[in-house]
């Protein structure tokens, strides 16, 4: 049996669940192999030079500051995350090194940037014949030593045409370069079973004829999800709400405990978006590829934020969502009311809807056939081509 690592770690929740996505959909297929999943962070922890000095891991540095909104000048500290990188890069390697040394396997699969440099070049050191894989989980990348590294040794799945491109722009072959019709989701995302909106909005205490938001900003929630709410409460607009806090246990009582003029229905974490998003009618939130490529899978058009607070790597997904007609950006969450009003216009929604529906991605089940291919297991099958020529959906 072949044995495949998963390296993740926990910077936000899109990583975690790219590597669970994977381990679900290879044993849901009965593939021949063994799938180890590596906490990254945990496997690398000496090395932590933040922790060092702060007590507090580099991933839950990141956590905090989505968190908490802070996010102003992001591509500078992730400029300034790199560079420590680059110091540490050595160490790292031979660290890297010694632990794939003692934990063998026939394919490394990365789903974390900033990385991939010193990760590849360790695995390349002890086992320069097995295949290393990048996953991109943002719809593009953000060079330099973002996702895609300038070594050929390295293979990357992209779930985007823009991201394609910019792999064989950094001077990738074709052969190390697969397109996959969308971002990886977990597979519960493509649940096919009968869920009736109307029954499901009464079994969470909403009424069953009245548009419903989903305010979703990934799994730590953000405190703009109040202010949001607050907003559309005041507006009077005929319209309800799904609020999903994740572990932000803070927003949750606050949300709970405030009286709302309009129905309002608080969930903390939860490992059933796929299944609220039934009882929706369009997603609020930040522009995070897991969370826009999860509305459109469940059919829901998106309101999304755009300016200089936004992530650095999440801006392209935002240009997204205008080429692709499936949903409004806002400059600012200021401009909530009004960009509701536009989207719950009759023929605003209708069309959103049509596009949205058009998309068909289903990167989760296209990506295990090209590890088969990579571990030499039987030739291009048609959901590989399906993953090599793709069709620009998220």
């Amino acid at each position: 049996m072949k044995k495949i690592q998963i390296l993740f770690h926990d910077a936000g929740g899109g990583h975690r669940n790219a590597a669970v996505a994977l381990q679900t959909i290879i044993s849901q297929q009965n593939r021949p192999w063994q799938i180890e999943l590596v906490q990254f962070q945990e496997l690398t922890d000496k090395l932590d030079v933040l922790r060092k000095l702060t007590g507090i891991r580099i991933q839950e540095q990141y956590n905090i500051i989505l968190r908490n909104g802070w996010t102003i000048g992001a591509t500078h500290l992730l400029r300034l995350l790199q560079a420590t990188i680059r110091v540490f890069h050595r160490p790292m390697v031979r660290l890297l090194s010694d632990y794939f040394r003692s934990h063998p396997s026939d394919l490394l699969v990365s789903v974390i940037p900033h990385f991939n440099r010193a990760i590849g070049e360790a695995w390349t050191a002890v086992y320069p014949r097995r295949p290393f894989v990048t996953l991109i989980t943002d719809l593009v990348d953000f060079p330099p030593h973002f996702w895609i590294e300038a070594m050929p040794e390295q293979y990357v799945i992209c779930g985007t045409e823009q991201a394609v491109k910019q792999a064989r722009a950094m001077g990738k072959e074709s052969s190390h370069v697969f397109r996959t019709s969308g971002m990886i989701l977990r597979p519960d995302f493509y649940d096919d079973a009968e869920v009736d909106p109307n029954g499901l909005r009464r079994e969470l205490g909403l009424h069953a004829d009245l548009k419903t938001g989903m305010l979703l900003f990934g799994g730590f929630g953000s405190k703009a999800m109040y202010e949001i709410a607050e907003r559309l409460d005041q507006a009077g607009l005929p319209l309800q709400l799904i609020v999903i806090c994740g572990r932000n246990e803070k927003l949750a009582a606050q949300l709970r405990a405030r009286s709302w003029k309009m129905p309002v229905h608080v969930v903390g974490f939860t490992r059933e978006v796929h299944r609220l998003m039934r009882a929706a009618d369009f997603l609020i939130g930040k522009p995070g590829p897991g969370s826009v490529a999860e509305a459109m899978v469940r059919r829901l058009p998106v309101i999304l934020e755009c300016n200089s607070w936004t992530l650095p790597q999440e801006r392209y997904n935002t240009e997204w969502v205008r080429e692709q007609r499936v949903g409004i950006v806002l400059k600012s969450f200021d401009e909530i009311v009004s960009g509701v009003r536009e989207l719950l216009e009759p023929a605003m929604l209708a069309e959103f809807r049509r596009n949205v529906g058009a998309l068909n991605n289903r990167a989760v089940f296209e990506i295990p056939e090209i590890f088969a291919k990579l571990l030499g297991e039987g030739g291009e099958s048609r959901e590989e081509e399906t993953a090599r020529q793709g069709n620009g959906q998220v």
